[in-house]
């Protein structure tokens, strides 16, 4: 993977992630389609289990919570890359 600074910006990456975070919003910004369809359908899953009253949302939620909260911690450390493997980082962070 390439070491360079991604063009896409750092405050959107970051705002994406802590509001739409457990949609996978964030993902699709970056580029990391996969990752995002994969976030984005554990949230469906997690929705339709709790619609169904099933004891099981709870743990999909915790989950799609706890993987928003390490990528959140990857975007806001610099060490979040986006689908072409270069680093989402502010402006001025050398790389």
């Amino acid at each position: 993977m390439s070491a360079t600074r991604s063009p896409k910006s750092y405050g959107t990456a970051v705002c994406l992630c802590g509001i739409f975070g457990v949609m996978g919003v964030h993902h699709f910004y970056l580029g990391n389609i996969l990752h995002g369809l994969v976030d984005f359908a554990l949230f469906v899953v997690t929705i339709a289990l709790f619609l169904h009253d099933n004891p099981l949302a709870l743990l999909f939620l915790l989950a799609d919570v706890l993987h928003t909260i390490i990528v959140f911690y990857k975007l806001i450390t610099e060490q979040e890359r986006d689908g072409q493997g270069r680093l989402v980082c502010l402006a001025s962070t050398p790389v």
